[in-house]
């Protein structure tokens, strides 16, 4: 062991963590009901700096995406982390701190001691964290992860953000685990889809003949874009975003200087318009919404979004919706309902999403063809629904909501209870959207509210608002507010009455 002094006990703060660095290994230090501990200084999701987050009831919340980690030993408490954080040893000497550069070896890999066969069919957010919080229960037996595509899941929030703007290779996607997780953790990768299900059999029927029993099985099979029903909508330059491979076709038709037109004002198409803005080429936007994002984010902050992508180009046009995609062999204008042309080298559809369910007819669907599951993510005995597929009950009402996070959160309680725990949902949803290098964070799912209060202004942020009814918090929105908005995350999983988030934030 080789200890390096890196700091006394007084430097360390009771509310959040304290960096400190030896050599290139960076750290963050907690205390913890007045003992210290030494973690990894970097959220293993993104890398975010931990020690710009928030500890709170006895969680260190990662600033950027609100992954939580009990400060007492690092183990992961809520994605998008897949991994608890690594320990490493501390020895006060006096009122000195002490730290190995050294993580604690913690090899998390459960001996092969089950007969069981557990079976996760997608391999997106919800089902990798499906299989590593199976491995990181301690479940022993067969794990097989059946995808359509042929690669392991990846990071594909980074792919409206990042890669259309040309700050990232499509090669470049993140992997939300490397081979070498498959390998160690002993989990199969089968590519091939689901044809259907026999519930009564526990048997999975492929596309490619085979059929795979299981002990418990977990349906991850996300969400499938709306196509546009548009004359015009087959022309070879009219795309829709959800994959890697997508994202490629994209950036290959993209080039500087042309002209972009996106059919819809969703999170991802006006993600998707800011991307390509800054890739170079002229946008416009055919909105639904005069003021976007104005039911989850409010008017204010709607308004403050429109105004930022305007102030660098994108144009909107709100009255009218497009009618016809015109070219011959390729696309050359959007013709709208009042006549107008907008000429157009390529159009992208940002309409919504509907649930990936076909192969599961035989079982019950909503009318959107969600499956419905109850507060452990089942839908029947030895079957769990999670993520965008699933309606589940939240705050006593059924609720389906397309959040990458919140997918993985189901993952995690659909492991525990397939493993015979008993857990429930009883998280605050959250999600963050990306625009012009502006990162806006949104907690919680409220359809209606009563006051909206803000410290700071929307369209100059730093901003942080809250969102009452009844005078409880029942939504938060923010703009570079991050330990802010990781104290609120774990606050608002119990009733926060408005003044006394305002005291907490403000204190």
């Amino acid at each position: 062991m080789s200890l390096h002094r890196v700091a006394r006990f007084a430097d360390v703060p009771e509310d959040r963590g304290l960096p400190v660095q030896i050599g290139d290994c960076k750290l963050v230090l907690l205390r913890v009901a007045g003992q210290l501990r030494a973690f990894q200084g970097e959220c293993p999701h993104a890398g975010a700096p931990l020690a710009d987050g928030a500890l709170c009831h006895g969680r260190l919340i990662c600033p950027w995406h609100k992954a939580a980690f009990r400060a007492e030993d690092g183990a992961l408490c809520e994605p998008p982390a897949l991994d608890s954080l690594k320990r490493y040893p501390l020895e006060m000497r006096g009122d000195e701190v002490w730290v190995d550069d050294q993580p604690i070896f913690d090899p998390h890999v459960p001996p092969a001691d089950d007969a069981r066969t557990f079976v996760i069919v997608g391999a997106g957010a919800a089902g990798t964290a499906c299989a590593a919080a199976l491995r990181e229960k301690g479940f022993g037996g067969r794990v097989v992860m059946i995808d359509h595509e042929p690669e392991a899941g990846y990071d594909r929030t980074v792919l409206s953000k990042f890669v259309l703007a040309a700050e990232m290779q499509v090669s470049e996607t993140p992997p939300l685990r490397d081979d070498d997780f498959y390998r160690e953790q002993r989990i199969e990768r089968l590519q091939d889809e689901v044809r259907s299900i026999d519930v009564d059999g526990k048997i999975l029927h492929l596309r490619e003949g085979q059929s795979l029993r299981y002990d418990a099985a977990v349906l991850a099979t996300g969400a499938v874009p709306n196509s546009l029903e548009l004359p015009g909508a087959d022309l070879p330059q009219v795309f829709v975003l959800r994959s890697k491979v997508q994202a490629g076709q994209i950036m290959s038709a993209a080039k500087a200087e042309q002209r972009a037109v996106i059919i819809g004002d969703s999170f991802i198409a006006l993600e998707c318009a800011s991307a390509l803005r800054q890739h170079g080429l002229e946008v416009t936007v055919l909105a639904r919404h005069q003021v976007p994002f104005a039911a989850q984010f409010g008017e204010a902050v709607g308004k403050a979004i429109r105004a930022l992508h305007e102030k660098n180009g994108v144009k909107f046009i709100a009255e009218h919706q497009a009618r016809e995609i015109v070219g011959e062999g390729k696309v050359e204008a959007v013709l709208l309902d009042n006549g107008l042309r907008v000429k157009a080298d390529l159009v992208l559809a940002g309409i919504g999403v509907h649930p990936a369910t076909e192969a599961f007819a035989s079982l019950p669907r909503e009318k959107d063809q969600s499956l419905r599951v109850d507060a452990g993510m089942r839908v029947a005995e030895g079957l769990w629904a999670i993520g965008d597929i699933a309606t589940f009950p939240l705050n006593g009402q059924p609720q389906r909501i397309e959040h990458w996070r919140l997918a993985q959160q189901h993952a995690r309680i659909a492991a525990a209870n397939m493993l015979g725990a008993d857990e429930h949902y009883l998280d605050v949803p959250f999600f963050w959207t990306w625009h012009f290098g502006k990162n806006y964070d949104h907690l919680g799912h409220a359809e209606h509210w009563d006051e909206v209060e803000f410290i700071g202004e929307p369209e100059q942020p730093p901003f942080l608002g809250l969102f009452g009814r009844n005078g409880v918090v029942v939504a938060a929105v923010a703009c570079e507010k991050e330990r802010e908005m990781a104290m609120l995350a774990e606050r608002m999983k119990q009733p926060l009455e408005m003044e006394e988030a305002w005291e907490l934030i403000r204190g």
